[in-house]
């Protein structure tokens, strides 16, 4: 028998399915606006138990040195209230590149802010939610419906919206399939989902180019957190065993170590850990992994393969994170690849298809089956992203000291 909730779905599911949506990169407003009349939001829910919290919230803000963030007064109130990851890392320059990351374990190269699409045999977190039914969903500020393809808008003025911005709009697996595009919405349908209690489990949240920091500053932005999460972290249903991540893309100096101010807020963290600090090395991929360990699901076998787990999450797994000598760690640049427009390179990095990684259970099936028989790129086993080939990011140390009183060491080499 279906329950109310699942036929409620399933025919939510046929309504999207038959709506229409703009792939174009310049769209003309007419035709958004008739899109926009047809392209209805799509809102699943799901109640899938995580070990250390049962919703996660992702919040992007933009372009911002570690130093300068902590000097916000909103921002340093806000760490008070949960724990400050003093050695978190994105992953690259500039900031598209870093939003891919967060959402395929890997920025393939890209190098730039362009319109980039990402071929569908191409898996991302959206999969690996998937296998386990975990409702997810985008809220981009200003989007002008859900599933919009386009490069910015409004199409001409200043920018709020971009797509650079939107993680999974990037990926062909999410914009080609019928009903994914429907769960990249806009703030409206936020806070109609939060009223009506229709979350999702997994939520990446991006504020538009005024409010995220990119076009005017840290204070700026700061004051919009405080307007933001002030009254979310006072609603039962929003906090109640939810994790929230509020942090950067990237910094701001492309000369500097690439260390982004990032909190972890929310019901899900402890009464004694608030106002504490956390300096366990973490990267972008670090939320992947830590997704995988907590709902029990597999890798994509990139660079969250090998990623260290948000300590939260480590601590209920058994998993031993290890501790990075972050004296040679800049994580600027990105390797040559097929989205390079600097360093461009045909061939497509593959995953690895073997071994258990950080969330310690193995790789996804259709990893596995788009890649079977071939030998991974990168050694997707380090937590430190690098290659070789190029000298990206070599030389940085770590080791880890294991419950049976074995150590580990490595260098990225």
């Amino acid at each position: 028998m279906f329950t109310k909730q699942t036929l409620l779905a399933f025919i939510g599911a046929l309504a999207l399915g038959a709506a229409k949506t703009i792939t174009e990169q310049n769209p003309t407003q007419a035709e958004i606006d008739a899109a926009r009349a047809t392209a209805l939001p799509y809102s699943p829910v799901s109640n899938v138990k995580g070990l250390a919290f049962d919703r996660f919230v992702d919040i992007w803000l933009e372009n911002t040195d570690y130093d300068t963030a902590a000097l916000d007064e909103n921002l340093a109130n806000i760490a008070k209230e949960g724990i400050l990851l003093t050695n978190y890392f994105a992953v690259t320059h500039p900031s598209e590149p870093n939003y891919c990351a967060a959402a395929g374990g890997d920025n393939f190269g890209m190098d730039n802010d362009n319109f980039n699409q990402i071929p569908a045999n191409v898996s991302t977190i959206a999969d690996l939610f998937d296998t386990k039914h975990i409702a997810w969903g985008e809220y981009q500020e200003d989007l002008p419906y859900a599933g919009y393809q386009g490069f910015r808008y409004p199409l001409s003025g200043p920018n709020q919206y971009v797509r650079k911005h939107n993680p999974l709009v990037l990926f062909d697996s999410v914009t080609n399939d019928a009903v994914r595009p429907r769960q990249i919405k806009n703030f409206t349908t936020f806070y109609e989902d939060l009223e009506h209690h229709r979350l999702p489990q997994h939520m990446f949240i991006t504020p538009n180019m005024t409010n995220d920091a990119h076009d005017t500053n840290v204070t700026f932005a700061g004051e919009w957190a405080n307007r933001f999460l002030s009254p979310l972290l006072k609603n039962d249903y929003f906090t109640k065993d939810n994790l929230v991540l509020l942090t950067f893309d990237e910094v701001g100096n492309y000369s500097v170590p690439n260390r982004v101010y990032s909190v972890l807020l929310g019901g899900a963290v402890p009464e004694h850990l608030r106002g504490t600090t956390d300096d366990t090395f973490y990267t972008h991929y670090s939320i992947i992994a830590s997704l995988s360990a907590n709902w029990g699901l597999p890798s994509l076998g990139r660079w969250d393969c090998g990623a260290n787990l948000l300590k939260l999450v480590a601590e209920k797994t058994g998993y031993v994170n290890w501790e990075v000598d972050t004296t040679n760690a800049y994580l600027n640049e990105t390797y040559p690849g097929p989205l390079s427009v600097n360093d461009y390179s045909p061939k497509w990095a593959i995953p690895t298809v073997k071994g258990k990684c950080s969330a310690g259970h193995g790789i996804a099936d259709v990893v596995k089956k788009t890649y079977h028989g071939l030998e991974p790129t990168f050694n997707y086993t380090s937590p430190v992203p690098y290659d070789s080939a190029t000298g990206l990011n070599l030389g940085i140390k770590y080791h880890r000291t294991l419950k049976q009183g074995k150590t580990e060491s490595g260098i990225t080499a």
